[in-house]
């Protein structure tokens, strides 16, 4: 897969995370939920943390600790997908992780906070809200333990 379509798929996921975040936020107050089925709602949520709110109570050094985890991710990525453009998965699979993690990187520099909004729920227990940066870094990650497992030639 040339690089040229890794980056552009990883753009694709970044455009559809800022845009469905904006949306919420601006027909959402924080902490506001909308039910849309018995099982899921939307609701404007804050994560200063990262996956399922760790260190979100931290001082404040977790914005810029995680900010550059994903700065360096991204940057190990665009060379592995150079590196690996014969494996298609392979890159499919890191060009949604790259769309994510700078989907969720855009926010934690510009708010300090990335913001969620999908709220999944049975029986009175919640998932932790999630947005479309963590689904495609989860779809992504999905796809590497695949590839993981398929033969190589």
């Amino acid at each position: 897969m040339k690089l040229q379509v890794g980056l552009i798929l990883a753009a694709v996921v970044l455009v559809l995370d800022f845009a469905t975040k904006r949306w919420v936020e601006s027909a959402l107050l924080y902490g506001e939920h909308i039910p849309l089925t018995r099982f899921f709602n939307l609701v404007l949520a804050y994560n200063a943390g990262a996956a399922f709110s760790f260190l979100s109570d931290a001082a404040g050094w977790q914005r810029w600790f995680f900010s550059a985890i994903a700065a360096g991710a991204s940057v190990l990525i665009v060379y592995l997908l150079r590196k690996h453009a014969a494996e298609k998965l392979f890159c499919i699979a890191l060009s949604l992780v790259l769309g994510g993690a700078l989907g969720n990187l855009w926010d934690r520099i510009m708010l300090g906070h990335v913001v969620d909004f999908l709220d999944f729920h049975v029986g009175g227990y919640h998932w932790p809200a999630f947005n479309v940066a963590d689904s495609a870094i989860f779809i992504g990650a999905m796809l590497l333990i695949v590839d993981s497992f398929r033969r190589k030639e």
